[in-house]
């Protein structure tokens, strides 16, 4: 990143910068806004208390909006026995590399004195990768006449799949998730339910996140073990990889079958349920981080940000904090009196006894969307120095505290809807259609890369090939493409609709 004016490179808060190194900048945007470190467990995160207040906003918005359409949350054992996987075949299959298994129940000391696993476990348990077959058996025994169904639940919990490769909230052996399952008396019901939910994570994602994403359904390949269908949300990073947002599972009666998950029909007939099950994890933070933050640190939406106002008092002589304290006092009971998408603005002040710059980058790089400084001078004109995130550090201004805290609505929404703004921008810039197989392999080996919208015929070989040659996916079919039949690029024939496809995480 450099000046206009010359060709002195400007100074960032984070380095190296996005365009020096991108994976570097991701972690050290981790660091300095200081939202989880690696733990001493292999491939495993702390979540530090300002990521954690992200990843609480998310479950709280989320949560509310499964509640409003009937889901209640439930909460089921961590250990499954392995008896339960091996009832779903093709499911055991597509998780069987990625499970942590309990094979013994207690410790012993050995001859030398130290801990050892002791006292094998009749069955070994695995710590769940996903709960479909622990819920699958629960819906058996739950669900007896069409009168129980449908029923529709929901776990916040917490998930370890054993990754080879790990990088903090995108993917790690253990993360946070929620999973909804749901079984209903028809199939076209369930399908309904699997294509609700993906609305339900694309107005998250787009209204909270300001992350704008394409829905789609995955490619037979890239299907969630077990399913009939996947569908996906696919959102663009700053790097211009794709990253899976979240997905929703239409199951068919696969795990009915394989759990005996029947009912008796208002004919008196026994019959099969049909499931879904969709599921959002900790990886949106790594998302949001990398749709919105820049080189001088992370970069929050309003409607997610833990703070919308940080109010920093400067005060160089002890004979003005009295004064200067309540000024910061009055302002943040002000600001708490408005609101901001229905609730009271999150303000705080922080007193910490450090130079005032210093307190300002730190809440830079945290992503604070409003810094407000006040010193003697604001107290004296009424007036406040304000900074906002997304302008540059030194495009600070005056203003008045009553015109700051009535405009402060205002000035969140805007703020929240130009980030959307931004990133859909910037998502529809690097996505290009393409119609030959040239053009392809260019667009992914000598140019930005980005979302590739091509023909393809459906021949799984291809798509294998091109993963091989590109470390390409395609990361779905997208709705908004389906009916528009065209010839696919790499071998000429029919093609019912165009894929897109990206080098994803």
């Amino acid at each position: 990143m450099h000046s206009s004016n010359n060709s002195q490179p400007m100074r960032t808060a984070i380095t190296p910068t996005r365009s020096v190194d991108y994976p570097e900048w991701y972690q050290q945007v981790i660091k300095h806004a200081d939202l989880a470190e690696i733990s001493p467990v292999r491939g495993c995160m702390t979540i530090k208390p300002w990521g954690y207040a992200i990843w609480e906003h998310m479950q709280r918005i989320m949560d509310d909006a499964f509640k409003a359409i009937g889901h209640q949350n439930v909460y089921f054992p961590l250990l499954i026995p392995l008896s339960f996987m091996q009832k779903e075949a093709e499911h055991i299959e597509g998780f069987a590399k990625e499970c942590a298994v309990v094979t013994h129940h207690r410790l012993a000391k050995d001859a030398e004195g130290k801990l050892q696993p002791a006292s094998p476990l009749d069955e070994p348990y695995i710590i769940r990768p996903t709960s479909e077959t622990i819920i699958g058996e629960a819906f058996s025994r739950w669900i007896q006449s069409y009168r129980d169904l449908p029923l529709c639940i929901n776990q916040w919990a917490n998930i370890v799949r054993w990754e080879l490769r790990t990088r903090i909230f995108l993917r790690t052996t253990e993360f946070l998730w929620q999973e909804g399952h749901t079984a209903h008396a028809m199939a076209d019901e369930a399908m309904i339910e699997a294509r609700r939910m993906l609305d339900v994570y694309t107005e998250f994602a787009e209204e909270t996140l300001a992350m704008p994403v394409i829905q789609g359904e995955k490619s037979a390949s890239e299907r969630f073990p077990g399913a009939v269908n996947t569908y996906c949300i696919e959102a663009m990073m700053q790097d211009n990889k794709a990253l899976q947002a979240g997905t929703s599972h239409f199951l068919g009666q696969h795990f009915s079958r394989g759990f005996d998950i029947k009912y008796l029909s208002q004919a008196g007939m026994e019959e099969f349920a049909w499931t879904t099950s969709w599921g959002t994890s900790t990886r949106l933070v790594g998302g949001l981080i990398m749709t919105h933050s820049d080189d001088d640190g992370l970069v929050l939406p309003p409607r997610i940000a833990p703070l919308h106002v940080v109010i920093l008092p400067i005060i160089h002589k002890d004979v003005d904090r009295d004064s200067i304290l309540a000024y910061c006092e009055q302002l943040k009971a002000a600001l708490q009196q408005m609101t901001y998408d229905n609730r009271a603005l999150r303000v705080q002040i922080d007193m910490r006894d450090l130079a005032g710059g210093e307190k300002a980058w730190h809440w830079v790089k945290k992503g604070v969307p409003f810094r407000v400084e006040v010193g003697k001078k604001e107290v004296e004109a009424q007036s406040l120095f304000v900074g906002e995130r997304c302008l540059p550090y030194k495009e600070r201004y005056t203003q008045s505290m009553q015109a700051f805290v009535a405009t402060i609505s205002s000035k969140l929404a805007t703020l929240q809807k130009t980030l959307l703004e931004r990133a859909r921008t910037r998502q529809m810039q690097y996505t290009k259609i393409i119609t030959t197989k040239k053009d392809f392999y260019d667009f992914f080996t000598e140019g930005e890369g980005g979302f590739a919208v091509a023909h393809w015929c459906g021949d799984a070989n291809i798509e294998a090939q091109v993963k091989t040659d590109l470390s390409v996916t395609i990361r779905c079919l997208p709705f908004a493409m389906q009916g528009q039949p065209g010839t696919c690029i790499f071998t000429g024939k029919l093609s019912a609709q165009p894929a897109i496809f990206a080098k994803a995480y």
